[in-house]
């Protein structure tokens, strides 16, 4: 049966694929800047009837043409049957997509997530045929946020610390400093945020302090200012700003790959506010000679 915190884990990378990238640049793994995320299909079952399913799957495009897919797990505890299934998981994404993929296990507590980290060997002593070789994110490596000028700018990657370190005497520092950052952003972020934390946390001893916590705080999201915010129309500012971001996007692939971008470019990308038009221009971002090559047959 699939825990609360189990479901809150893998949901936080479906609110925000960026958090990963963020998440390994503050450990400095060398991971290459994502310039785009694709949700994928999670169902891996096969003709024959046995269900297989992963929590989430993202395809990663970074600068350059390099992609890769983030399979992501959520382990609650240490479970022999598991790492078989891992394998699996692995060589049939590779099969099917033929993109490298990369598992990335996250756990709410140390011993889990030493056990998820060590490399798995399949096949005879002599001559082992398959290596798995998860990256963990726990408790011993996401940072702690108890800084809420630190945790407002980057409300996922606080959320998966709180949720990663529910085990910690220092729990409740982490959670104050959660509930005031959230205090800081849009009524919709800030509820889908709460809550994944609360599902996160399941039955921890910091889920109590966490619903202390929203028992005062709560008022703020049923406050005039944050029915006006939800008046006002989040969802068109939010449509707004995955334009920008896009735009931002196709900009910065064209410094890094050294393409020449006119200020009259330069606007036409930043003042679209079509995304399926930016898309098509993030496209072919990637590949173009001249930066107005994107805009030939796109269509806007």
């Amino acid at each position: 049966m699939v825990s609360s915190s189990h479901e809150a884990m893998h949901r936080i990378f479906q609110e925000d694929p960026g958090v990963f990238a963020r998440t390994f640049r503050t450990l400095g793994l060398p991971f290459p800047e994502p310039v785009a995320v694709s949700l994928m299909p999670t169902d891996l079952t096969e003709i024959q009837p046995l269900e297989r399913r992963l929590d989430t799957l993202l395809r990663i495009d970074a600068a350059g043409g390099d992609s890769y897919l983030l399979a992501v797990e959520a382990q609650g505890k240490k479970d022999r049957g598991k790492p078989g299934s891992w394998a699996y998981y692995v060589a049939h994404l590779y099969a099917k997509y033929r993109l490298p993929p990369l598992l990335l296990v996250t756990c709410q507590d140390r011993s889990t997530a030493e056990w998820a980290a060590e490399t798995v060997v399949i096949g005879p002593t002599a001559w082992p045929t398959l290596s798995l070789r998860p990256l963990v994110l726990g408790p011993h490596n996401v940072p702690v946020f108890t800084d809420v000028e630190a945790a407002a700018r980057d409300i996922p990657l606080a959320t998966l610390s709180a949720i990663t370190h529910a085990k910690d005497p220092d729990a409740g520092a982490i959670l104050k400093a959660l509930v005031a950052a959230l205090q800081t952003v849009d009524d919709d972020t800030a509820m889908i945020f709460a809550e994944l934390t609360e599902l996160g946390l399941g039955s921890a001893p910091a889920a109590q302090i966490w619903r202390d916590l929203m028992a005062v705080d709560l008022s703020f999201f049923r406050s005039q200012t944050s029915q006006r915010l939800r008046s006002e129309g989040r969802s068109e500012g939010r449509a707004e700003g995955r334009a920008e971001g896009r735009a931002e996007d196709i900009l910065r692939i064209l410094s890094k790959r050294g393409v020449a971008v006119s200020e009259q470019v330069r606007q036409r990308i930043v003042s679209c506010t079509d995304l399926d038009v930016l898309s098509d221009w993030l496209d072919r971002s990637l590949t173009a000679e001249a930066a107005e090559d994107l805009f030939a047959q796109a269509g806007a």
